[in-house]
């Protein structure tokens, strides 16, 4: 693009922001660059809608489509603010995804941005589309060291003849402000049951050993969080509890962070014993469970939400248990399916989304303390100050147990379930872990997969790799189907989903009749998805076989393990 080409706009009245002020940071790429990939599809229409509160349809619908997208988009105003020394400009690409090969067909358009905080305009028009072009991508943000960060916005400026609402002022956030405060208080959805919860503190006081474990999917995580390790919800409500409850600095308070992206409380009742209890290493004094934006395609419609929230329980050391509900930008989740759960058991109960929505829709006069471009990142995910909205919601809520009058006994565990109780008591099954319960045949499933599902668990700034105990069949391993025998209840499969089309898909069969057909390809992206093979209410003797589907048998499929009830 030329110099002539660029244009400086000021007036940002027509058009949306994709981006603002987002703290991006450098991650290593598998080439050796380092850089950060936001991705468009799928999004740019409910950051329109929800962020900038876009509703003419004719408007969403041009952003679903690059033609559309070329109607509808005049530039792209690019802002980075970045203090690395070394990088006085900043390589970004736009890319479009093709239509015959995804990932390598459509438009690449790269500029170089200034660091410091001037406004690049990249000219649609500068650029010869491809016709293989399909939908808007990803934006690539490209740095000098992993690590890095910066500062950016991204704004899309209509053409003429399209006209965008006024936008919301997005001014600052004052967290001591009075409007501040009642925004968090309206996150006690219930006090609840205190008696384990005001133990802990008491512990914390004495300066006992205290551990705070966190439990969810991508906002546990940290996702969108920069830098993710410390700048996530749960670091900041432990360091948060450290600072307020421990004693000498805090060091007897203790983090674990046990959230993975994209994974409902299907899997997360299988994870408890090894990412939160360690194995038996780790007693929680405290357990916040987050997955009321991650259990929509829950099989069980909350079986498995209970089940984990009964696991954690009944723990012997009896730990506090706290259900936490996060919500998307479309002021969604699935607090009505989950709540009930604590309602029966008489747990304490945060809801974000009771604090934030109901502001969201009013002006600065009206008691707007907070916009959704502030506090989202993309559609699903907070930013810093998202995370640190969240982690003042459960600061309030263990500062109301704190001041409040000891609940005279403990929470009642004899009763009948809300939803259902079937994987209390489940167990995690792969190549190292309860092999005692069942004879394995690996068959053609015998290679180990090593490009995982990594999350940041803990406190850690090193990402670990999930479920590496796995098997998986690979082209040059053979055709043997991989063969489980055991005796149980029920019985959860985790594969691995991808986006490589090296992998293919697998038949299941149980006692030798077909019960499901797995595609790994459905997702396209690395991460660990669990399915219910059989749930029955007696133990019984099984045979369980996975072999690839007919004209698959030279891909590859991963089992990553199993979970079983027995």
């Amino acid at each position: 693009m030329t110099n002539d080409s660029l244009q400086m706009i000021t007036n940002r009245s027509n058009g949306f922001y994709f981006l603002f002020d987002s703290i991006i940071e450098a991650n290593a790429q598998p080439d050796g660059s380092f850089c950060q990939e936001i991705y468009m599809e799928g999004r740019l229409v409910d950051m329109a809608k929800h962020a900038s509160r876009i509703a003419d349809e004719t408007l969403l619908e041009l952003l679903k489509s690059c033609n559309g997208f070329r109607q509808l988009v005049h530039s792209i105003g690019i802002t980075v603010q970045c203090d690395e020394a070394n990088q006085p400009s900043m390589p970004v690409i736009y890319e479009n995804w093709g239509k015959t090969n995804k990932y390598e067909t459509g438009t690449r358009m790269k500029t170089l941005c200034p660091t410091d905080g001037s406004e690049m305009i990249i000219l649609l028009s500068d650029y010869d589309w491809s016709e293989e072009d399909d939908v808007p991508g990803k934006l690539s943000f490209e740095f000098s060291r992993a690590g890095a960060l910066a500062t950016v916005s991204v704004f899309f400026y209509f053409n003429e003849g399209y006209e965008s609402p006024q936008h919301i002022e997005n001014g600052p956030i004052d967290t001591k402000s009075p409007e501040y405060r009642d925004m968090i208080s309206k996150s006690l959805l219930q006090l609840g049951n205190n008696t384990r919860l005001k133990n802990a503190i008491n512990k914390a006081r004495n300066g006992e050993d205290v551990t705070i474990a966190y439990i969810g999917g991508s906002i546990t995580e940290g996702a969108s969080a920069r830098p993710i390790h410390n700048s996530c919800y749960a670091h900041q409500s432990y360091v948060n509890f450290k600072q307020r409850y421990g004693k000498d600095n805090g060091e007897h308070i203790h983090l674990i962070k046990a959230g993975v992206g994209g994974t409902p409380s299907e899997l997360g009742m299988i994870r408890y014993e090894r990412d939160v209890l360690k194995h038996g290493a780790a007693q929680p004094d405290i357990v916040i469970i987050e997955f009321a934006v991650n259990d929509a395609e829950d099989e069980t419609e909350g079986v498995c939400y209970e089940s984990l929230v009964l696991r954690a329980l009944q723990e012997p050391n009896k730990p506090a248990v706290i259900l936490l509900f996060s919500v998307f930008i479309n002021d969604w989740n699935l607090q009505d399916r989950l709540s009930p759960v604590g309602k029966h058991y008489d747990l304490p109960m945060v809801s974000v989304k009771d604090a934030l929505v109901e502001q969201f829709g009013m002006t600065r006069q009206e008691g707007l303390v907070i916009t959704k471009q502030q506090y989202f990142y993309d559609i699903y995910h907070p930013t810093n100050i998202g995370h640190t909205i969240m982690a003042d919601c459960l600061g309030y809520l263990i500062d109301k147990v704190d001041r409040s009058i000891h609940s005279e006994m403990d929470i009642d565990l004899n009763k009948l379930p809300i939803i259902g109780n079937d994987f209390v008591h489940i167990s995690l099954l792969d190549r190292i872990h309860n092999t005692h319960i069942a004879q394995i045949y690996e068959g053609s499933f015998q290679a180990t997969d090593t490009d995982l599902h990594s999350v940041g668990l803990d406190d850690q700034t090193i990402r670990t790799p999930q479920f590496p105990n796995n098997w998986m069949h690979t082209k040059e391993t053979g055709s043997n189907s991989f063969i489980l025998k055991l005796h149980c209840k029920s019985l959860l499969l985790i594969y691995k989903d991808t986006g490589s089309n090296q992998f293919g898909s697998a038949d299941i069969l149980v006692d030798g009749k077909l019960v499901k057909t797995v595609d790994p390809l459905l997702i396209k992206w690395t991460h660990c998805h669990p399915i219910i093979v059989f749930n029955e209410q007696e133990a019984n003797d099984h045979t369980i076989e996975i072999h690839m589907s007919a004209g698959h048998e030279e891909k590859c499929f991963t089992i990553l393990g199993f979970g079983v009830v027995q």
